[in-house]
């Protein structure tokens, strides 16, 4: 299926709340564009359904992609569910610190970046293990490794509670490196580009701690819809009510335990439309996309399009 031009969201009753990895989902993996997805923004904003950004992005990357995707008055969640950020309409009067300079009143599910730099670096000297974190990289090898102009790249590398780094090493250092960590009450959560050490939470947990948020301000519990293309995804997409896996360039596993699971053709901020469509769009405002279509996406996506499935999961 396939999102037309002027898409139309379908009637609900009660709120919903949409939740979106970023890189290689609504924003193109290699030039970050969106342009695909903006009518279905548009008919969300319409329709006022608060779309939230749930991503390994930082809080400095995201001040300012929020305007640009109209999401200001909305909240994010950064660094892969270690910081949450909430605009005042989010906020408990009684409940909340000060906000920040941005306006935004931080929540931190994780731990100080400080202490996980700490136990990386310990960890490493003990196994002997080569990686490489963002902190350590030069700048202008973040531009060429991530495609980031040169402020994008400066403000990836502020970090508050989240470490990612490439991995140069054999896959059974790395699993005793990941158990190392563990016994510190660390993770790894893997991305679409880095390896990321955070502390002991993911995305699906931020995901489940803003429904809960929702739900004490509004007193409703909010149908809830997410999207996303990669590992680091799962936990977000387990802990909605229906979700997307949106066709990616890479070739990793993801694989959810979400009865309600569309997988898409298109990749990117196409997929992404695709995937509203199917959940949320009038039926009138999707079509069937015909394989040609779908494969026009990508030049090199017709070669794996046979092991690629489409529709929800358990559907004929």
């Amino acid at each position: 299926m396939h999102a037309s031009t002027t898409p139309r969201i379908g009637a609900f009753d009660g709120p919903r709340l949409l939740f979106t990895d970023l890189d290689g989902s609504l924003l193109d993996h290699h030039d970050y564009g969106w342009k695909p997805a903006e009518p279905w923004l548009d008919a969300l904003r319409e329709a006022g359904v608060a779309v939230i950004p749930v991503t390994s992005k930082t809080r400095s990357e995201l001040l300012g992609l929020r305007q640009q995707l109209g999401l200001a008055d909305r909240p994010f969640i950064a660094e892969n569910g270690a910081v949450i950020a909430l605009p005042p309409s989010w906020c408990h009067a009684r409940r909340e610190g000060q906000p920040g300079p941005d306006g935004l009143v931080i929540r931190t599910l994780g731990v100080d970046i400080g202490l996980i730099r700490r136990r990386v670096a310990i960890w490493r000297e003990r196994l002997s293990a080569r990686f490489l974190t963002m902190s350590e990289m030069a700048l202008e090898d973040v531009v060429a490794f991530t495609g980031l102009d040169e402020q994008e790249a400066r403000l990836a590398r502020l970090r508050e509670g989240s470490e990612p780094l490439l991995w140069e090493d054999d896959e059974a250092l790395l699993q005793r490196f990941r158990e190392g960590l563990a016994s510190d009450g660390l993770r790894m959560t893997r991305g679409g580009r880095f390896w990321h050490v955070l502390g002991d939470t993911d995305k699906g947990q931020a995901v489940q701690w803003l429904c809960a948020r929702f739900e004490a301000l509004k007193g409703r519990r909010p149908e809830t819809l997410s999207l996303g293309d990669g590992p680091n995804d799962v936990a977000m997409l387990e802990a909605t009510d229906a979700a997307v896996v949106i066709r990616a360039r890479h070739s990793l596993d993801v694989s959810p335990c979400q009865p309600r699971l569309y997988r898409s053709e298109a990749l990117g901020p196409r997929g992404w439309a695709e995937g509203v469509a199917h959940f949320w769009g009038e039926q009138d405002a999707a079509e069937p996309a015909s394989s040609a279509e779908a494969g026009s996406v990508d030049a090199g996506g017709a070669d794996d399009k046979d092991h690629h499935k489409l529709g929800e999961e358990g559907e004929a």
